[in-house]
This record gives C-alpha cells, structure tokens and sequence, in this order.
C-alpha cells in the first residue's frame, strides 16, 4: 500500500500513484492472457526444471542462494517496496537507483509496473469488496497459474501515474522498457566465473524461485485472519506468515504492514525476523538513510482496529489513544 503520512494525518486511505478512486470500482474487470509475462515466466520455470537438475552443483546452489538473498532484501524489499513504492525511508539518489536496478535483476517486472500492480492490487484490497483476480479468490495452485500467466482489467479502472522521480527518471523508463533483457550481462558474468551451472542456478533457478516466493505470500498473506490489526471495511485483511519472513526478507510479515503500510519496518514484535529492516538500519549507520517511518514516529492514523493484547506495543502514543478510542 503507497500510502504516505499525509493519508495518517488525513485518516483517509489515498495511494500515491492511483488517481480518480471517488469513481474507480474494483469488483468489476476480466482476466485476460499477459503473454509477455507468461511467455517469460513459463521459460524461466522450464529452465530451472530441466536444466537445474541436469547442471547441479554445491558451488551453484551457493550462487543461487547469495544472488536470491541480495536481489530479493536490498532489491525488492527494500528497493521496490520500502523505497520506491512506499518512501518509507530516504536515501540518496544513487543509491535508490542502486536499489532498484536489484530489484530488476529479481526477475518479476520493471519497477514502473510494479508500482502500478502493487498499488492497484492494494487500494482494490481496501474496498468493500474487489475482483477475485485481487483477492485471491481460487485454490492455491490454480491461483499460482493465474498469477504467472494473466492479468486484470477492469471496467472501471483508477488513473495511473507513478509521480515524481519515478515517471520522469530516465533510468526507471530505460528499467521498465528492458526488464527481462538484465539478465543477459548478469548470465554472461556467472558464465565466465562458473561456467553454465552458475547460469542455470544463478538465471532460471533464482528467477523461477523468486516469483514463486512472491506468489506464496501474495496468497497466504492475503487468505488468513489478521493477527494483530485489521482494517475496517477492507474486503481482504492480511495475516503474517512467519515461517516465510527469511525468505521474504521479512515481507511476510503483512498483517502488520497493512496496518502501517509506510513503515519501514515489517517485523513489529518480538522474535519477527525483519532482514529488510536490518538492512534499512545498516544504511542508516552509514548515513545512507534518515528520515526511516515507523509505527512509533508515524501520524496516528484512523481506520485500524488492535486485534491482539500486543498490537499497542509498536505505536506511538497518538495512534495508541486513537485506537483505544474515546475514554468512557
């Protein structure tokens, strides 16, 4: 969810990228074909099928697991979603750029669409009520082929622009036009160290493991009971998923990121593994980060109802006396 301070301190949910919500309806659209996405994903995953068997290695397994752990924590966890989508935290702008071009290498979109997928999938998760295709509506294994092969349009659908420093920076436009074609250097590069092991578990097998990673807690976070927060008259709340929070880089932790959405921190309480986080903390030591939103310095903000004895531990006063509502 890109929601910012502004909708905290407004108590209305907004999205920065979506526009024209008064009249947008989510319920209403149909799936059709996305066949370059289909096209792409059904040869990353044939590829880690047949050749990952077929060229394994302990030394390939290691660069599948290292490559995984950096492009999926300072890519997509922290780069696409914490930076780019939420502005969660500041940072120069080399870095962010840095950041993001990880977060392409991961293998799943240019940052451009994920911007649009993820706020549009989030603000139509927000509403009464929305689209099957949106709130997980099919068993899980028709769901994973849904997702990696179709898309939603909508009847009626929000307006699009990524704002600021996104739809206007060469580089984010040069990423979203060639997203696929990055990891020709990056399979040229394991060819040279290690030869066609290295590509296949270092391109297919980590492409193929990362989508899926993101279909699992797309459709687990989205299909349970909320935990700790839930989100008045939202048609899908979130529940955390803590067995995934390593694998996610702590993106599993989704009922307390729906709750505070502009945090840069997921893992609220104790023993919520939160790698992005230590990574968002790591940047700021080295004054490549201020400005980092959390739940205790956010804006108090309306619409959240504390489901468990521990909700109140991670906010701040403010929004600890909202949720507790007026005294009696």
């Amino acid at each position: 969810m890109s929601a910012t301070s502004g909708e905290a301190a407004s108590g209305a949910f907004r999205v920065n990228s979506l526009s024209g919500l008064e009249t947008a309806n989510a319920a209403d659209g149909h799936v059709v074909w996305d066949w370059p996405r289909s096209l792409w994903n059904t040869a990353m995953f044939s590829g880690a099928i047949v050749l990952g068997p077929l060229f394994f290695s302990w030394s390939a397994v290691i660069v599948f697991l290292s490559l995984s752990a950096i492009t999926l924590c300072m890519g997509h966890s922290v780069g696409f979603h914490r930076r780019l989508i939420h502005r969660s935290f500041d940072c120069p702008k080399w870095l962010e750029r840095v950041l993001v071009y990880a977060g392409t290498l991961v293998g799943m979109g240019g940052p451009i669409w994920t911007v649009r997928l993820h706020d549009t999938r989030d603000w139509a998760q927000r509403q009464p009520d929305c689209h099957w295709f949106m709130r997980h509506g099919k068993p899980f294994l028709l769901e994973g082929f849904y997702y990696l092969n179709f898309r939603i349009v909508l009847e009626n659908p929000p307006q699009f622009a990524p704002g600021p420093d996104i739809a206007d920076d060469p580089f984010y436009r040069f990423l979203q036009r060639t997203w696929m074609l990055h990891q020709l250097p990056l399979a040229a590069l394991l060819f040279w160290l290690g030869g066609w092991p290295w590509v296949v578990w270092g391109v297919f097998v980590r492409v193929a493991a990362c989508v899926s990673m993101h279909w699992c807690i797309s459709y687990l976070a989205h299909t349970g009971e909320p935990d700790d927060w839930s989100v008045d008259n939202a048609a899908i709340q979130a529940s955390n998923v803590w067995w995934l929070a390593i694998p996610t880089m702590g993106e599993s932790w989704h009922s307390n990121h729906h709750a505070f959405p502009a945090s840069a921190r997921h893992g609220l309480y104790m023993g919520q593994i939160d790698p992005g986080w230590n990574f968002v903390q790591l940047l700021e030591k080295l004054g490549l980060a201020w400005d980092i939103k959390t739940p205790d310095n956010l804006p108090a903000r309306s619409g959240l109802t504390p489901v468990s004895a521990r909700a109140l531990e991670a906010v701040g006063l403010e929004q600890a006396d909202l949720a507790r509502g007026p005294a009696q």
